[in-house]
Parts: C-alpha cells; structure tokens; sequence
C-alpha cells in the first residue's frame, strides 16, 4: 500500500476534512443571492423528494400529484408594462385538477411587506394561480396565518399561505426520521436539511423577543404594566411565536407533531388579546403544548413578577385502590425526578388542592391525603416544575428564548416522557380449585332439576300408568341429592309445608363447599 513520505496512508487527515455538500453555504455575499439560493434550493428538493413536497403541500390543499413542478424568478408583465418576478411558482396536477401557487421568499431579518404580498396576490388572481405562499422567519401557528395584512377584498378568490423556514426545516427533520422510500431521494433531503441549520443560509428559529421586551419586564415586575400599552401588545406577540417555536423544536427532537393547544375556532386577534391582557394584569405569560402519546398537556408560565418559569403537567389517578396506593402509584414514577418537584393532588368536591414537595411526599405520603377526609380517592395529580427565567431578549446564555426552550427539553426529557398513565387490570378468570374431588363440587344453579327430586315420577318401564305405585300405597325411593342440593331445595324446593317447620339440615358438611349464608344467621 502506498505512503506518504512520514509513512502515513493516503487521506489519513480525512477526518478534519470537510465533506463536499449538494448545496454549499459558502459564497454567499449579499441578503438578495442568500433569497435566491435558498428559494432554488428548496423548490428543486420539493420536486426532486415529492414526499417532502407533498407533506408541505398539503394543508395547503394542494393534490397528491405524481410529481410537483417549481419553477424560480417566473416573470410576470402588469398594466404599466412593468415586469414584477415573484421568487417562485408550484405546480401540481393530478387528473383534471390542477392546483398552482406564487411564491414570495425572506430571509434572515428579513419582513415580509403588506405592499409587495398584495401585489402578488393581485397576479395570482389575473392569471388564475389558486393562491400565494409566503416564506420567511416570521413563525406563526399555522399555514392559514400570515404576518402580512392585506385588504380581505383580494382574498376573495386567492388564498395567502405562509411557512416559516423553521417550519420547513422540522417537516424535512421528521420525515428524514420516518425514513425515505427512495435512498438518493433520503441523502437530497439530508443536504437541504445541513443547508438550512447553516448560519450562512438565514435560516433561524425564533432570535429574541423584541426591543420591548426589557421595558416590559421591569414594568410586570414592578407592577406599573397597564392594559392598552403597546409595548405589551409586541411583547404577546413574540411569546405567541416563542410557543410555536418550541412546538416546533420538540418535534425536530423527537420526530412527532408537537403542536400548542388552543380554542379551534379562535382568531389570532383574539389569541393576542388574551395574551396582552393576562400580560398587563396578572405579569405572566401561558401557553399549553401538547405532545403525542404523552400522559398529559405541558403547560409554560412566565411569571414576570416573580421571575419564574414554571412548567407543570396534569395526569388523571388511578381509579382503584386506596388513597395511599394510588399516591405511591405516581411515587413509584418519580424516583429520578427533581426533590423540588412540586406534587399537587385534586379530589372531587374540593376547591384547593393539597401540596407538597416530592421530597416531603416521599418521607411522608400521608401529607398529600386530603385533609377534610383521608379516605377521599384523589381525582388526578399535577406535577409542576419552577426554575429562575431568562432576563436577556436574545438567544445568548441567560436569555429568555434560551433558557425557556432548555427548561420545556429538559422537564419533558427527564420527566414527562418517562411518566405512564394508570391502565386498569383487565378481569381475572378464576383459577381452578386443586385438590378436591370434582363430583364434591357444587353444579352451576342453572342445572338444578326444577322440581325437588322427591315429587319427580320415574318413568313407568312396564307400560303402567304413571302414579300407580303411588295408588298402591309404594312411595318411590327418590335418587341422593348433593349436599349443594339439598341446602337449595331444603329452603326453597322442600318438600315439606312451608307452615311446618323444616328439620333438613342447615350445612352442607362439605369443608370444600361453603355453607350458604342463611346457614350461620
């Protein structure tokens, strides 16, 4: 084998080697090439990976075609003779329908801008395009939001979609981990994917809160924040896209959909009114993330009073047992947790919970009894976390973006994750009795003869009448009855006048059959 001159082989360095990449971020030089990559980028992936096309496309309504057609810069000549070049166009056609978009791309620190997104939507309805789909780092909840406002009158036969590149980059992380049916088409997705999460592409998360969100900070804290400020309006704003931000970086961890639990039919108005008031008068901001499969909704506050993030999640408590074993069920679970892990437990009828630390709970299980009634069963637990929040408005050590995302990873990794609901056990079959002669056994009452064994005529066998024994003054001698039989028939098929007294006995004599309970009354 050949060597070098120190000996070594050949591309023994290779491990301190950059590896040649499909899309390179190096050589980027301006905001406007940075755009164009990224837009050509991306729209050549959706048609070259039609899985990662399509599972963008479709909550934009968007058919399942056999393939998806984009184009870059596609041109456009308006009344003036002027020509407006929208970043990009789709295309998808299956059978008769045909569904196309224009597309409008940002990046970086980047806005979208009311003007230029009206425009487009103008084009898209001269020239029939179904709708406009903005992209940039703006995050919002979902593809029907856009951070852009635009007059509705233009909306009424277009639809303006939008995507943040944070979005995008978690469809591409999740389906890289479902796994691609096509390997060329899986290393495709892999490059976009090492494109995106380059700082040179202007690809970013959620970068901070905002200039206000120091003013409005101290003001929470100091309690001088009053409704109707403006400030505090931005401030909501930058939390509602902080919360889908963290959505969205749960499901990069953890290859699920992670979405923010809210009222369905809720505007985005009203969503920031909320906020903005809860904001001014209670200083905290909420928010409720739900994951799949989890044992319950993580829900985040931001005290700004007390400067706290709290993170807690709700689980139901068994439906059987004791008080105190259905609490060492949900002790048994935490035996890794934090000491300062806050136990909560809720009964039916009371208005307060009872608490206490896990540490206290594990000394002392009976502190979380209620104590109004200690055989009260518990209706569910909550389970809440308090760690010190972020004050900086970055994404640097100590920020708010920062340490709020580092704190939901760790409680669902180190807690929520590992916790399991309370399954009943399913119903027992009998075992059956060992030791015991089977003909000592009790017959099921269903196969008891309807009438006492002493009035059942046996078949004549000479052709006689029946009964003619009985005329004869001869009684016929009736079969033995068991001992389970006889403690039946003897109280309710006797044959004796119920106005006499009965003189059967009351036990059955048998230890392996229970005597009946009228038997030792």
């Amino acid at each position: 084998m050949a060597t070098v001159g120190d000996g070594t082989q050949p591309g023994s360095e290779a491990d301190s080697w950059l590896h040649a990449r499909l899309i390179p971020t190096y050589g980027i030089r301006s905001q406007d090439e940075q755009e164009k990559r990224a837009t050509s980028c991306l729209l050549a992936v959706m048609h070259g990976v039609p899985e990662f096309g399509h599972a963008l496309l479709r909550e934009l309504g968007a058919p399942k075609s056999p393939s998806i057609d984009t184009f870059a810069e596609v041109r456009f000549k308006n009344a003036d003779g002027k020509v407006d070049i929208p970043d990009g166009a789709i295309v998808c056609q299956r059978g008769a329908k045909r569904w196309t978009c224009l597309v409008e791309v940002k990046t970086g620190a980047a806005m979208l801008k009311d003007e230029q997104v009206g425009k487009y939507l103008d084009i898209a309805r001269d020239h029939c395009f179904d709708g406009v789909l903005t992209i940039s780092n703006q995050i919002t909840h979902s593809a029907s939001e856009s951070p852009v406002t635009v007059d509705g009158r233009k909306l009424r036969k277009t639809t303006l979609w939008h995507f943040s590149w944070w979005r995008i980059l978690t469809e591409a992380v999740v389906l890289s981990r479902k796994g691609v049916s096509d390997s060329d088409q899986a290393w495709v997705l892999r490059e976009l994917i090492h494109y995106l999460t380059g700082r040179a592409s202007g690809v970013a998360g959620f970068e901070d809160m905002g200039k206000d969100w120091v003013p409005v900070r101290t003001a929470a804290h100091d309690g001088t924040l009053r409704s109707g400020d403006p400030r505090a309006r931005q401030v909501a704003e930058r939390w509602d896209q902080l919360t889908e931000y963290l959505c969205l970086s749960l499901s990069q961890e953890l290859g699920r959909n992670v979405v923010s639990v809210r009222p369905r039919k809720q505007t985005t108005g009203a969503r920031l009114d909320e906020l903005e008031k809860a904001l001014a008068t209670d200083g905290d901001l909420r928010a409720t993330i739900r994951v799949p499969d989890a044992v319950g909704d993580i829900q985040i506050r931001a005290d700004l009073k007390s400067r706290q993030t709290s993170l807690s999640v709700d689980m139901a408590a068994p439906s059987e047992g004791r008080p105190k074993s259905r609490i060492s069920w949900l002790l048994r679970q935490l035996t890794e947790a934090w000491p300062d892990l806050r136990v909560e437990v809720w009964y039916p009828h009371a208005r307060e919970t009872v608490a206490a630390t896990l540490e206290q709970a594990r000394e002392r299980p009976e502190i979380l009894f209620s104590p109004a009634d200690t055989t009260r069963e518990p209706r569910s637990f909550v389970l809440t976390l308090s760690r010190p929040m972020g004050q900086k408005r970055g994404r640097d050590e100590g920020s708010f973006v920062r340490e709020t995302r580092e704190q939901s990873v760790m409680f669902y990794r180190d807690l929520v994750q590992n916790l399991k609901a309370w399954q009943a056990r399913p119903p027992q079959i009998r075992p059956e009795p060992t030791g015991a002669d089977s003909s000592d056994l009790p017959s099921p009452p269903d196969l008891l003869p309807l009438t006492p064994a002493d009035h059942m005529l046996p078949a004549p066998a000479n052709g006689d009448a029946p009964g003619d024994d009985v005329a004869d003054g001869l009684v016929p001698e009736s079969p033995p009855m068991s001992p389970f039989q006889g403690s039946i028939q003897g109280s309710v098929l006797s044959k004796t006048d119920p106005a006499e007294p009965d003189t059967t006995p009351t036990t059955t004599g048998n230890p392996t059959v229970p005597d009946p309970p009228w038997a030792t009354s």
